[in-house]
């Protein structure tokens, strides 16, 4: 059984854990990223506490050509890791936002 089939089972087995519908929208990163951004924009839906979504969908929708929403999942996701009170994520995703300005300029 191949990865994507793997987590596929895992989903149906329990659709609500976010952690699996991360695993494979990282999974089809590799592959399939249009299907990875569905991944993500549906888990940052449903799951908008689940920190890790924002930065891998940032930079996909920058990589995707679509800067203005990828600087608002980053802005999103700096509030969101304020409110939950999550220093170590606020600062990853505070450099990246910061990092991704500076190569922008």
């Amino acid at each position: 059984m191949d990865r994507i089939s793997q987590l596929e089972a895992f989903i149906k087995e329990d659709p609500g854990d976010p952690f699996n519908h991360y695993a494979i929208a990282l999974e089809y990163l590799k592959s399939d990223p249009a299907r990875a951004h569905e991944q993500f924009e549906w888990l940052l839906k449903q799951h908008p506490d689940y920190l890790p979504v924002y930065y891998p969908l940032a930079h996909l929708l920058i990589d995707m050509r679509r800067p203005e929403r990828g600087e608002e999942v980053f802005k999103l996701g700096i509030e969101k890791a304020k409110t939950l009170k999550d220093t170590k994520t606020l600062r990853e995703l505070q450099a990246a936002y910061d990092d991704w300005l500076f190569l922008r300029e």
